[in-house]
C-alpha cells in the first residue's frame, strides 16, 4: 500500500498523534464530579428534579458509592414524590464515613418513613441521627414534625423546644411549639409561639395563619350563654396553664368593656397579657425555656413604648393599607419597635 517506507511511517504517527490530541481534548472537556453536583444542586433549586438527577447518575456511572451523589439522587426522587425509588440510594449515603452527611441521609430516610406513616420506624430512625450528631441543626424540627402529626403534643412540643435552641429565628419551629402546646391547651404559650412568627414572617401566609390563630386563643376562653360570660376552664390544665388560661379570658373581658376596637383593642389585649405572665413568671424560682424565651422578652417589650406598633404588626394582614397609614404617621415608633426586636437577646 506505501511504497514509501518512511512517508507510512510518517503517516503512522501522524495518526497516532491526531488520536492522542482527541483523546486529551476528549479528557479536558470531560467534567469533574465536583462540577455534575454543583450542576445538580443548581437544577435542584431550580424545581428540575429529574435534570439534576441525571447530572448525579454521571457521577454514580463513575462512582457508584459515591455519598454525596446518592443522597443528592434520593433527595431529588423524595422531591418528585418517587419515596420508594429513592431508598436504595438514601441506603447507600447512609453507609458514608462522613458524620454530617450519614445524619442527613437518616433525616431523610425517616422523612420517608413518615410520609408512609411508619412512624415507630421514622421515630426511631430520627433517634439513630441524633446519638451520631446531636446538634444537627434540621433533625430536633423534623422528629418534631412526626410527633405533630401523629398526636404526641407533648414530644412535639419537647423537639420542638431543641429545635428553636439550635435555631431560635426558624418560623417552622416555632409553628410546631405553638401548635403543640394549644394542643395540650397551653393557651398563652402558642400565643406567645404564634407573635414570634409573624415578627419572622409577618406578611407570609404562615404569618396570616398565625395571626388567625392568635385571634381564636384571645376569642375562645369564653362562653357566652343567656346574656352572661363564663370563663372555661378545663380539669387536663396543670395549675400554672390555668392560672394563664384564667388570665387571659379575663384580660379578653375587661378589654371588651372599654370600647376599644382593632388594633387599639390587640394592644391592649397583648400588653396586658405579657406583664401579667412576666409578673408571674417574676415569682418563679426555677423558669422554663417557656418562661426564658419567650415570657422574659415580651414581658421586656410590654414595659417599652412600642407596643402599639408591635400590635399593628402583629394584624398586618387584615389591614395592609390602614398599618401602612398609621406607620407612615408613626415612622418613630415604628422604627424603634424594629430595632428593639432585632437587638433585643433572648435567652433558653
Amino acid at each position: 500500500m506505501f511504497n514509501n517506507p518512511m512517508r507510512a511511517k510518517k503517516i503512522i504517527i501522524g495518526v497516532a498523534l491526531l488520536f492522542c490530541a482527541i483523546s486529551a481534548f476528549a479528557q479536558e472537556k470531560k467534567v469533574s464530579p465536583d462540577t455534575l453536583m454543583k450542576q445538580g444542586t443548581t437544577l435542584h433549586n431550580q424545581g428540575k428534579y429529574a435534570e439534576a438527577i441525571e447530572k448525579y447518575a454521571e457521577v454514580l456511572k463513575a462512582d457508584p458509592e459515591n455519598g454525596f451523589a446518592n443522597y443528592e439522587t434520593a433527595f431529588s426522587l423524595c422531591a418528585l414524590k418517587k419515596q420508594q425509588d429513592a431508598m436504595p440510594f438514601v441506603e447507600k449515603a447512609i453507609k458514608s464515613d462522613n458524620d454530617n452527611l450519614k445524619v442527613a441521609a437518616l433525616c431523610l430516610l425517616a422523612s420517608i418513613y413518615d410520609a408512609d406513616h411508619q412512624t415507630v420506624k421514622a421515630v426511631d430512625t430520627y433517634e439513630k441521627g441524633i446519638k451520631i450528631n446531636p446538634n444537627y441543626p434540621q433533625i430536633y424540627f423534623n422528629l418534631s414534625l412526626t410527633y405533630l402529626r401523629n398526636n404526641q403534643y407533648d414530644l412535639a412540643e419537647k423537639n420542638s423546644i431543641e429545635a428553636i435552641k439550635h435555631n431560635p429565628k426558624h418560623v417552622g419551629s416555632l409553628s410546631v411549639y405553638a401548635l403543640a402546646t394549644y394542643r395540650q391547651n397551653k393557651k398563652v404559650n402558642a400565643l406567645m409561639a404564634f407573635c414570634s412568627v409573624i415578627a419572622l414572617n409577618s406578611t407570609s401566609s404562615a404569618g396570616a395563619s398565625a395571626f388567625s390563630n392568635i385571634q381564636n386563643i384571645f376569642n375562645g376562653g369564653t362562653i357566652n350563654q343567656d346574656g352572661k360570660t363564663t370563663i372555661a376552664i378545663s380539669p387536663d390544665d396543670t395549675q400554672e396553664t390555668s392560672t394563664l388560661n384564667i388570665g387571659l379570658s379575663m384580660i379578653t373581658i375587661a378589654a371588651k368593656t372599654k370600647n376599644l376596637q382593632g388594633a387599639d383593642l390587640l394592644t391592649d389585649e397583648l400588653t396586658t397579657l405579657f406583664k401579667l405572665a412576666g409578673e408571674l413568671a417574676e415569682k418563679k424560682t426555677e423558669k422554663t425555656f417557656f418562661d426564658n424565651f419567650f415570657v422574659d422578652y415580651y414581658y421586656k417589650l410590654a414595659q417599652t413604648e412600642y407596643m402599639p406598633a408591635f400590635a399593628r404588626l402583629m394584624a398586618i394582614n387584615t389591614d395592609r393599607e390602614g398599618t401602612a397609614k398609621w406607620g407612615k404617621e408613626n415612622m418613630t415608633q415604628l422604627t424603634g419597635m424594629a430595632n428593639w426586636l432585632a437587638n433585643t437577646p433572648r435567652s433558653f
